[in-house]
Parts: C-alpha cells; sequence; structure tokens
C-alpha cells in the first residue's frame, strides 16, 4: 500500500540525526523519493536503512546551509535525481552558549545564517520551484516563545524563523505552496543533553517534559501532507505542555 508521500519528493536538512532522521524515517515509510541534507553525506547504513523502510530514492547531500551556493546546489541536485520538489523540512540548527555581554558579531552571524537564512534559502527555492501542493515545514523551538539566558542567538533566529514561516505562508499562498512551523520543546536529542543550563540546573526539566524525535516527526508528516491542505502560516507547538503552565 502506497503512502500519503509515495514518489513525492523531500528534501529535510540536519537529515542525519536527533529529529531529522526521525523525520526522514518517516517519510521513508510512506514511499518518499528523498533528499538527505546535513554538513556530511552518509551512503551506508542511514541510506539503506530509508530504503529498507520504503522510501523509493534516496540521495544523500552534503551542505552547509548557511551558504546561498552550497544551498542552490543541494536543490539543484535533489531535483535532478527526483524529477520534482514537493516538500521541504527546515530541521538543521545549531546553538551555542554565551551571555549576551560576551557574544562577538561572529557569533550572532553564525547563529542567524544557521538557524534563519538557511531555512530562508530553502524555502526561496521551494516558492520558486514547487507545483501547487506542495508543503514547507520549519522547525523552530519554544524558545521563540519564552527562553532562557545565554541562547539570545538562537532564540532570536527561532523567533525570527516563525516571521519568516508567516511572510512565506502569504506568499506562498497563491502558488498553492503551504508554510508551517513546529516549535519543539526538550526533545531527546545530543543537542539538548550539551546545554549548560540543564546541566547547572538554570533551566530545569520536569519527569515528563522531554519527548522523542518521532514525537516531532508525526506532527511535520502531517503539516507536510495533503490532511493539512488548509493548515498555513501556523506555530504548532510539540513540548508536551512545557508553555501551558503559569
Amino acid at each position: 500500500m502506497s503512502g500519503r508521500f509515495q514518489d513525492r519528493g523531500v528534501v529535510v536538512t540536519g537529515a542525519l540525526g536527533g529529529i531529522g532522521l526521525a523525520i526522514a524515517r518517516r517519510f521513508a515509510a510512506e514511499g518518499a523519493r528523498l533528499t538527505l541534507v546535513d554538513l556530511r553525506t552518509d551512503e551506508g547504513e542511514v541510506v539503506e536503512a530509508l530504503k529498507a523502510l520504503g522510501a523509493t530514492r534516496v540521495l544523500s547531500v552534503a551542505c552547509d546551509i548557511a551558504d546561498e551556493a552550497a544551498v542552490d546546489r543541494a536543490v539543484e541536485a535533489a531535483i535532478a535525481a527526483h524529477d520534482r520538489l514537493d516538500v521541504v523540512v527546515n530541521v538543521a540548527g545549531q546553538m551555542i552558549y554565551k551571555p549576551i555581554a560576551e557574544l562577538t558579531g561572529g557569533d550572532w552571524r553564525r547563529l542567524l545564517d544557521v538557524n534563519l537564512l538557511g531555512a530562508a534559502f530553502f524555502t526561496g527555492h521551494a516558492l520558486r520551484r514547487m507545483s501547487p501542493g506542495g508543503a514547507v515545514v520549519n522547525i523552530a523551538s519554544i524558545h521563540a516563545r519564552q527562553t532562557s539566558a545565554d541562547v539570545a542567538p538562537y532564540a532570536a533566529a527561532k523567533a525570527a524563523l516563525l516571521s519568516l514561516t508567516r511572510s512565506a505562508a502569504i506568499e506562498g499562498r497563491p502558488l498553492g505552496v503551504r508554510v508551517n512551523a513546529l516549535l519543539p520543546g526538550a526533545i531527546d536529542t545530543p543537542m539538548l543533553w550539551a546545554s549548560p543550563n540543564i546541566a547547572s540546573g538554570v533551566e530545569v526539566l520536569e519527569p515528563g517534559e522531554v519527548g522523542q524525535p518521532d514525537d516531532v516527526a508525526g506532527p511535520a508528516l502531517f503539516l507536510a501532507s495533503d490532511d493539512a491542505r488548509f493548515v498555513t502560516g501556523v506555530a504548532f507547538e510539540v513540548d508536551g505542555g512545557r508553555l501551558a503552565k503559569l
């Protein structure tokens, strides 16, 4: 039985680990033609595992998403390999931990480049090259809504990503391209446990507040699917209710 994404061209950034890999696995199980975008390529176990799950084709592309020319090349490779571009999921991100008083211009530029401009470059290709029915899903963060000390560039970039999502949804609507965002909370990935704020107790996680990458993958596939054909411009929190409490 074919899945919701049978033979559709899907690009996932940050696809070789954490949330990105969980999302890629879900798309594979629904028959997508996958392009895995990450800083490194994988032509081995990950690619073969995704094919075994049901992906009709899998391409792995090394790309620094902060480099506009590298993004252009990645998208060209995806379309050449799969003949189409139907879905882009912008997952790749980076975080550093410094007080604002210690941040350099280089710190700000790198975090904004990776967490905002990378998604903007892929979104631009989506609006130029997708046919009606296409979808973009941006993986933001609850830091776009409420944040903690020492992560200002990350939080600012993720807040700007929500604004980009709204603007792209407006511009995508007459093209038949939907753009939505997810705001994960604490998800069990290496990025979460690398946080000195958690290690020091500045940021406290209560039992039940840590989700799994698959908890983000399910909503991402819904927003990318035809089931969400009347949903665009939304920012959907996936945080186990963490932001709901007073």
